[in-house]
């Protein structure tokens, strides 16, 4: 039997990238799956937001592992859709047992701002990946606490939430999405539901590989500051961060709660 058979994962981000994969492998270990994507794009981040068109894409891909999926285009900063979303997919597949609060930005604006744009970089970051995660948690819990049976939320932390890197808004979300954890943890315990982070380095998906978070990380060697993985590795693939997850969620992690699991190739290690 698989891991997840029988189980339900609400994932935001879904569409492409992480989100997607994070989706198929919990569908290929038995889980059907609510997700949410907003299909639409910032003007503080240089690179596209996935397409409605690659969110159906994942509903496909995800049936193709005889698997269910509710989909819906939600923006995680607006907490009613998130909530509306859920709904539908508990009414539809039947429960919910798990949380990954996957759907995160990265804006780009590596260059000569205005004190506008650098205002509406900090909103965009601090909604989406500190004020998107929290919604996403406040989704989900009810139903999860209804149905009696405990679960398992997995937030999408990075390495920039572990140590000081820079990296404006984005790094001050990824610290709050720990504090987010923490407390979470030891509220739900008592209701057998486990809270943790996964912290990945950089992933090969566009928010790593576009071209002006390419040229941003040249100015950091530069600066002699080393963004390099201690393990032989430029980037870890998605499906290892979903490997990471699965995990997390699965019994095999029953007692595991409250923790940072680093996915990050010896990264934190090696700048610790």
């Amino acid at each position: 039997m698989a891991r997840l058979e029988g189980k339900v994962a609400f994932i935001t981000g879904v569409a492409r990238g992480q989100g997607r994969s994070h989706a198929l492998r919990l569908a290929s270990e038995g889980a059907d799956i609510i997700g949410v994507d907003i299909c639409a794009d910032f003007d503080s981040v240089a690179y596209p937001m996935a397409s409605r068109a690659e969110l159906d894409e994942t509903v496909a891909l995800v049936e193709k592992l005889d698997r269910r999926m509710i989909a819906r285009v939600a923006d995680v900063r607006d907490l009613p859709a998130l909530r509306g979303a859920v709904e539908d997919g508990v009414q539809e597949l039947g429960r919910l047992d798990f949380i990954v609060a996957n759907a995160g930005i990265s804006p780009g604006l590596f260059r000569e701002t205005t004190p506008e744009e650098d205002k509406q970089a900090w909103d965009d970051v601090i909604g989406v990946n500190l004020t998107g995660v929290w919604n996403a948690t406040q989704a989900g819990i009810p139903h999860i606490v209804a149905g009696g049976r405990g679960g398992s939320i997995v937030l999408t932390g990075s390495t920039a939430g572990l140590r000081g890197m820079g990296g404006g808004g984005y790094g001050v979300a990824k610290h709050g999405v720990v504090g987010i954890m923490r407390g979470l943890a030891n509220d739900l315990a008592p209701q057998s539901i486990r809270v943790n982070v996964v912290h990945p380095t950089a992933v090969n998906t566009l928010m790593a590989t576009n071209e002006v978070m390419l040229a941003f990380l040249s100015t950091q060697v530069e600066k002699g500051i080393h963004l390099r993985n201690a393990l032989p590795v430029d980037m870890v693939e998605p499906a290892d961060i979903s490997a990471a997850i699965a995990f997390l969620l699965s019994d095999d992690a029953r007692y595991i709660t409250g923790t940072n699991l680093p996915v990050d190739a010896g990264f934190v290690n090696r700048i610790g």
